[in-house]
C-alpha cells in the first residue's frame, strides 16, 4: 500500500502501521544503515510542485519537520518522492498534514546548505508507504482510511536511444568493470562499461560512502539493470553518473543460471518482464561478447602472468603504509615457492591453527595503494576475487603474487557471497582435500632447504621498508642508477636509493612560484618587495571623484599623518546589498601591504586595484590579483591577459558568490600561479649517484607548497621529514631507503640541451 490517506487522531495513525516498526528521529539518521523495520514522522511544513524527470518519471518534494526538535538544525529533513507514488502524493499533501515515511532509504544531501545532512528517498520500486492523517474537512471517498495501491511501471531506454542530460532506466551487459575502490575523497568508486543489443557501449561512473551500495559486478557478461541513471555527454560520449534516486540489481550472465538479483538494497520490484530482458540478454552475451578469462588455479599458473584468482581468505596483515598482505588458498598447491612475507605472528589477524595446518597450500598476496584500504575491510574465512593479479619470478625461481596499485586493467578485489556457484564449488572441493595427508607429504628437504637460506638474504633486503611510497606504476622493475645514466632520453624508472644530500638547505627558500601554462619558474616576492609596488601604485590612488562600479560601494578616506595618501576602498554588492564582512569581496586601490593584510583578517578577499583612464583595473602582477586571509594568489606575467574589474559582476550577480581565487582568475583573464617544492636531491644506491629533481605541489612531502610560508606546523612537520630521508652524519649504510619514480627529459638553455632527472609519483611514507 504505497500511500495510505487516514483522517483522525495520531491513535488512528498508530493503529494504522504494522506493529513490528519503530519509530527513528531524524537526528538518528545515518548513510549505510538499513531502516527496513523503522519509520520517520513529522509534520508537512513544505511542499514543492510536481515535476517530471527528464526521463519522464514524477518527482515531488516535501519537507518534513520534526515536532520533538523543532529547534534543532536536525529537526527537518527532505524527502523526495519518485513515481507514480509521487504524482499520488501531490494530489493529496497540504501543509500541517501529519506524514509517516517507511520503506525509504537515504542518500547524502545534494545542498551545502540543506537542513539535514542526509535527504530520504522513496519510491514504487522501493516498495516505500506513505501515511498521511489529516484532520481538515478535505472530503474523502469510502472508508476512513483510502489505500492507493501503485503498480510501478518503468520504461527502459536503449544504449543508442540515449541523450544528454535525461535521467534514464537502461539494462546492459557488462563488457568492463573495474571493482570499488576509495577514490581520493572519501566515497568508494565504481567504473563499468556497458553494451546491449544496440551494440552501443555505455561507461557509467559511480560514487557511494557505502562500497556494499555500488553494484554487485563479478565477471564481464553479468546482467545489469539501472533505475533512474543521469547521463551526461563528456568528449562527444554518454557517460552514465550515479546520483539522487540511483538504483541497480545485477545478474549472473550465464544461460541458465538462476535468476537472482544481486543487490544490497532490501526493497526491489522485478516482474516476469524483467525476467525475460534478463535472459534474452543472456542469449546475447552469449554470441556477442568475448568469453570472460577463466579464473586460475595456483596449480595452473605459469609467471610471469596476470590473472584471475579466486580464493579464501585465511589470514592477513599491515606490511607498511602502501602494502597489506593477505594469505589465501584455493585448495591446491602452487608447483613454485612462492615468496612468503616476514611479518610477526602477533601481526597477523587470522587463526593461527588454521594459518599452520594451510600452510604448504597457502600464497602471499601482497596488495599495494589504493587496494589497501579495501584489503583492511576484508574478513577472515571471506571468498574474494582478485582481478589482474600479477605473479612473477623474484629470484631463484621462488615466485611472488602481487596486486598493484591503480585500477587498470579492471585490477581489485571483489568479495564474493557464499551462494555464488563459483564459490558453492570452490567450497565443495575445499571439502574434499585432507589436511593431514597434504601436510604429511609436504615435508621440506634439505636441498630445498638450504635453496630457502640461500634467497632469505636476498627476501630480508627486499623487505627494508622504504621511507617513501610508490602511488602508481608498481608493476616497474627497479634499475639501478648506473643503467639509468647510460639509458637513451626520455625514460621512466623506477629506482630504489638512499639520499646523501638536498639542496636548499634553508627549505622554506623550496617554495617557488610555477606557471602550469608555460612551464616558468620565480621566486615568491618577499614583503619589502610587494610593500614598495603598493606604495608606488598608491601614489595613483583616485581623487574624491570615484570611478563609477556599478556592483559596487565606495567610500574614500585620507590617511593619517601619511601626507595628502588617499585610500579608496570599493565593496562589492550582492543583490545591491552589501553582504557580511566574511562573505565580502572588496577592491583596494591605494592601500599599503599593512593596509591590505589587515582588510584581509576582516573580509573574504582582497583585490589590490589601480584607475586606469575611465575604470579601475589590477594592479601590475608583479603583487597578488588576490588576498585571502594569510594567502596571496598570484597570476602569470607572460599567460595572462588581465580583464577590468567589471567582469566580476557575473560572479556577483550569481545566487551565493563563493568569490574562490580560481573564479576570479578565469574570469579576469588571469593564468594563476601555482606553489610548488623545488629542490635537488643527490640519490646513491651503490652502482652509482645521480642529481634528481623535486617539483612538486604536495604529493611528495603531502604538505601544500602554499602553507609552508605561512604555517610554523608545516615547517616543522618539512624539516622532520627531510631529517628522515636524509639525517645529518649518518654513514650510507645508515641512511633510509628511497623508493622512487624519475623520468629523464632534455630542457633548452639558450642554445645547449640539459639533461634532467625529477621525481614523479612518489610520495613520503605514512609514519615518517
Amino acid at each position: 500500500m504505497p500511500l495510505e490517506l487516514l483522517r483522525g487522531s495520531l491513535r488512528v495513525l498508530k493503529n494504522s502501521l504494522p506493529s513490528h516498526l519503530e519509530k527513528v528521529g531524524l537526528e538518528h539518521l545515518q548513510l549505510g544503515r538499513d531502516y527496513a523495520d523503522q519509520y520517520i514522522q513529522g509534520v508537512i511544513v513544505t511542499s514543492y510542485q510536481l515535476t517530471n524527470l527528464g526521463n519522464g518519471t514524477s518527482f515531488f518534494k516535501i519537507v518534513l519537520q520534526e515536532s520533538e526538535n523543532s529547534s534543532s538544525r536536525n529537526s527537518s529533513i527532505y524527502i523526495l518522492i519518485y513515481g507514480k507514488l509521487a504524482e499520488d502524493c501531490a494530489k493529496v499533501v497540504q501543509q500541517g498534514d501529519i506524514i509517516t515515511v517507511t520503506g525509504f532509504s537515504l542518500s547524502k544531501s545534494a545542498s551545502e546548505h540543506s537542513r539535514h545532512c542526509c535527504q530520504v528517498e522513496v519510491s514504487d520500486e522501493a516498495s516505500s508507504t506513505i501515511y498521511i492523517c489529516t484532520r481538515s474537512s478535505r472530503t474523502m471517498t469510502g472508508a476512513e482510511t483510502v489505500a492507493m495501491h501503485v503498480a510501478p511501471q518503468y520504461t527502459y531506454t536503449p544504449l543508442n536511444h540515449l541523450k544528454n542530460g535525461t535521467v534514464v532506466n537502461l539494462y546492459g551487459a557488462v563488457k568492463f568493470f573495474k571493482p570499488p575502490y576509495l577514490s581520493k575523497g572519501t566515497d568508494y568508486c565504481s567504473v563499468v562499461t556497458i553494451v546491449d543489443q544496440s551494440s552501443v557501449k555505455l561507461v557509467c561512473s559511480f560514487f557511494n560512502a557505502v562500497r556494499d551500495a555500488l553494484p554487485h559486478i563479478y565477471r564481464i557478461g553479468d546482467i545489469v539493470r539501472f533505475h533512474r541513471i543521469k547521463i551526461k555527454e563528456f568528449n562527444n560520449q554518454m557517460h552514465g553518473i550515479s546520483g539522487s534516486g540511483f538504483a541497480a540489481l545485477t545478474f549472473d550472465g550465464t544461460i541458465g543460471a538462476p535468476v537472482i538479483p544481486r543487490t544490497s538494497s532490501k526493497t526491489f520490484s522485478f516482474t516476469d518482464e524483467d525476467k525475460k530482458t534478463v535472459e534474452d540478454l543472456r542469449i546475447w552475451v552469449a554470441s556477442n561478447l568475448p568469453n570472460p578469462a577463466p579464473t586460475k588455479k595456483l596449480c595452473d599458473i605459469q609467471p610471469p602472468m596476470f590473472f584471475e584468482f579466486t580464493c579464501q581468505l585465511v589470514g592477513k596483515a599491515k606490511v607498511d603504509g602502501s602494502s597489506y598482505l593477505l594469505k589465501v588458498w584455493d585448495g591446491t598447491k602452487c608447483r613454485f615457492p612462492s615468496w612468503n612475507v616476514l611479518i610477526g605472528e602477533d601481526d597477523l589477524e587470522g587463526d593461527g591453527c588454521r594459518i599452520r595446518q594451510l600452510k604448504h597450500l597457502t600464497v602471499d598476496v601482497v596488495a599495494f595503494d589504493n587496494h589497501v584500504q579495501v584489503a583492511k575491510l576484508l574478513k577472515i574465512g571471506e571468498f574474494i576475487t582478485m582481478y589482474s593479479l600479477h605473479v612473477k619470478t623474484q629470484s631463484s625461481d621462488v615466485v611472488q603474487f602481487l596486486l598493484h596499485g591503480g585500477t587498470g586493467h579492471g585490477r581489485g578485489i571483489a568479495v564474493l557471497p557464499e551462494n555464488h556457484p563459483d564459490i558453492k564449488e570452490l567450497k565443495s572441493f575445499m571439502d574434499t582435500i585432507d589436511l593431514t595427508e597434504s601436510e604429511g607429504s609436504e615435508r621440506t628437504s634439505p636441498e630445498l632447504e638450504n635453496s630457502y637460506s640461500l634467497l632469505r638474504s636476498c627476501v630480508e633486503r627486499c623487505q627494508q621498508l622504504s621511507v617513501t611510497v610508490l602511488t602508481d606504476h608498481q608493476h616497474f622493475d627497479v634499475t639501478t642508477l648506473n643503467t639509468i645514466r647510460m639509458s637513451k632520453i626520455p625514460q621512466h624508472y623506477r629506482i630504489r636509493a638512499k639520499m646523501l644530500k638536498f639542496e636548499p638547505k634553508k627549505l622554506h627558500q623550496s617554495v617557488k612560484l610555477h606557471c602550469p601554462q608555460c612551464n616558468s619558474l620565480q621566486e615568491v616576492p618577499d614583503g619589502t618587495e610587494l610593500d614598495s609596488v603598493l606604495r608606488e601604485a598608491s601614489a595613483t590612488c583616485s581623487d574624491p571623484d570615484l570611478q563609477s562600479i556599478l556592483f559596487c560601494k565606495s567610500v574614500v578616506w585620507d590617511t593619517e599623518n601619511q601626507g595628502q595618501r588617499r585610500v579608496a576602498v570599493h565593496f562589492v554588492e550582492h543583490n545591491e546589498l552589501l553582504q557580511n564582512p566574511e562573505d565580502s569581496l572588496v577592491f583596494l586601490e591605494g592601500g599599503t601591504l599593512n593596509e591590505i593584510l589587515k582588510f584581509s583578517k576582516t573580509f573574504k578577499g582582497i583585490i589590490p586595484v589601480t584607475s586606469k583612464e575611465d575604470c579601475l583595473v589590477l594592479l601590475d602582477l608583479s603583487v597578488p590579483y588576490f588576498w585571502q586571509g594569510n594567502m596571496q594568489y598570484y597570476g602569470c606575467k607572460h599567460c595572462s591577459d588581465p580583464k577590468v574589474l567589471a567582469s566580476l559582476s557575473c560572479l556577483a550577480a550569481q545566487e551565493n558568490p563563493s568569490w574562490e581565487h580560481t573564479s576570479i582568475a578565469q574570469v579576469l583573464g588571469i593564468v594563476p600561479l601555482q606553489y610548488v617544492f623545488v629542490m635537488k636531491f643527490t640519490l646513491d644506491d651503490g652502482t652509482g649517484t645521480l642529481d634528481v629533481f623535486l617539483l612538486d605541489h604536495k604529493k611528495f612531502f603531502q604538505i601544500p607548497a602554499s602553507e609552508v610560508l605561512i604555517n610554523n606546523i608545516f615547517q616543522e612537520n618539512m624539516e622532520r621529514i627531510m631529517n628522515k630521508l636524509c639525517p645529518a652524519g649518518k654513514t650510507l649504510n645508515d641512511l633510509p631507503w628511497l623508493e622512487c619514480f624519475i623520468k629523464s627529459y632534455y630542457v633548452r638553455d639558450g642554445t645547449e640541451k640539459l639533461l634532467c632527472y625529477q621525481i614523479f609519483d612518489t610520495t613520503v611514507a605514512e609514519d615518517v
